[in-house]
């Protein structure tokens, strides 16, 4: 049975050019890998009209239980101003013990990791019984859809069922074995559009100046907190991130004020509850006319943006406890559960089985000279390899 070195497969990912969508050799090299390791090896390409297509991995080894399974995404975002790198984002040099590149934590590395100890793994366990998938997608730094969602329908549908998943992102903030990510806030975003009349700023007697309104509107939805956080979440929170009016005219009061926001919210709230709160804000602004003097109440409408991110909290003890006492039995410290952050392909594999997240150090994810340390990817390793000896156990 071959071993892999993490390291070595770490450099050879990044040096394939995966900037979603593009699959850039980097499931080629997993499927030749998976296969050698004995893996089942399926490549799926979906596909919806107006978007880009994307190519997806699906490898299994084993046809008995526990099934478990390890999650994660090939592609990278743009490297932006390759002039800027230390050295060429694609190149997987290493410099003073760091692997550079794009992909390096987030999040090659992890995938890197985990085969290179479940090779070590079945070295030990040659009769090993039970079962591993991958599922690897190509589409987590776009827009998810044709990625991790669809891929997990297509295998559940062909009758895989997962007993566990590890997502191997990048999960923490300073040193390695800071933190599990046992669950995500969900993620709401809208758009907001304030109709006026344009007129003369001389003669606002015979305008109405939309961002009046608008800005009535967003001290409403961001004035009030929505709660105090819970347990396991902190509070919900709201921010603004972008106003746009159009106007480059000084003397000119605009027609139309827009703006947009995103909540991240924690189980307190539902999708539901969310809408209706922010409905309920934005109309108490709209008939609040202390900007808006001799004026109807404020014309607007709200449109909600792309899919609604679910919040979720995974409390399976079995899991987290296995992966919590890998981490300590090989740095000598136990992480911290968490739940913050951004949002995941976590989101969509909790409707199917209990799932956490851990990874390589988030420090440099996106950045130019993204890297991970040599030393970080050695030990994530051991740690995946110890979580594979208790889970199997």
């Amino acid at each position: 049975m071959p071993k892999y070195d993490a390291v070595s497969l770490l450099q050879d990912l990044i040096r394939c050019p995966s900037v979603t969508p593009a699959e850039g050799g980097a499931l080629e090299l997993l499927e030749t890998v998976l296969s050698d390791l004995g893996f089942t090896v399926e490549r799926i390409t979906f596909s919806e009209d107006g978007l880009d297509d994307v190519e997806n991995l699906y490898a299994r080894y084993g046809n008995s239980s526990p099934h478990f399974m390890f999650a994660g995404h090939t592609d990278v975002v743009p490297v932006g101003d390759e002039a800027s790198w230390t050295k060429p984002p694609f190149s997987g040099d290493i410099i003073d013990g760091e692997i550079y590149g794009r992909g390096a934590v987030d999040m090659k590395g992890g995938i890197a990791c985990f085969i290179a100890a479940f090779s070590i793994y079945l070295n030990e366990n040659p009769d090993f019984d039970g079962s591993v998938s991958l599922l690897i997608t190509g589409d987590e730094e776009g827009v998810a859809i044709n990625g991790t969602d669809k891929l997990l329908k297509y295998a559940h549908d062909k009758g895989e069922v997962w007993d566990a998943c590890i997502v191997g992102e990048p999960t923490n903030p300073e040193q390695l074995g800071d933190m599990i990510k046992i669950g995500r806030r969900g993620s709401l975003s809208a758009r907001v559009t304030v109709d006026g009349i344009q007129g003369h700023v001389a003669y606002p007697h015979l305008a109405d100046n939309p961002i009046r309104g608008a800005t009535m509107m967003m001290a409403a939805l961001m004035g009030t907190p929505f709660d105090e956080g819970t347990n396991d979440f902190p509070p919900t929170n709201l921010e603004v991130t972008t106003v746009d009016v159009g106007n480059k005219a000084n003397n000119v009061i605009a027609q139309q004020a827009a703006f947009q926001f995103n909540i991240r919210f924690n189980n307190l709230w539902t999708e539901d509850s969310l809408r209706k709160e922010v409905a309920k804000r934005l109309d108490a602004a709209a008939h609040d006319l202390s900007l808006r003097k001799d004026k109807a109440a404020t014309n607007y409408r709200i449109e909600f943006l792309n899919r609604v991110s679910p919040v979720f909290l995974t409390k399976d003890d079995r899991l987290t406890k296995a992966l919590s006492n890998a981490i300590a039995a090989v740095l000598g410290a136990k992480p911290q559960s968490s739940t913050t952050g951004g949002t995941s392909d976590a989101r969509f594999i909790k409707d199917y089985c209990p799932v956490v997240e851990f990874g390589l150090v988030g420090q440099t994810m996106h950045m130019v000279d993204e890297r991970a340390r040599v030393a970080d990817v050695e030990k994530l390793t051991e740690i995946y390899h110890e979580f594979l000896k208790s889970w199997f156990s």
